[in-house]
């Protein structure tokens, strides 16, 4: 498992996550999360695109 977790801490964190947001909500979490890890992806193949982007508005 990823991060040293076993099974056991999976199905414990998974169990507090549905308890904590709810079965309706976890849904759209998990869509936003993958929005954000795209973008930081794209951001990460393209950061001289950002930064003199940045330097332009100095």
């Amino acid at each position: 498992m990823p991060f040293g977790l076993g099974w056991a801490e999976v199905a414990v964190i998974s169990v507090v996550v549905l308890l904590v947001f709810g079965p309706k909500k976890i849904p759209e979490l998990g869509s936003a999360l993958g929005k954000t890890l795209r973008g930081f992806k794209e951001e990460l193949k393209n950061p001289q695109d950002t930064a003199s982007s940045e330097q332009d508005n100095l």
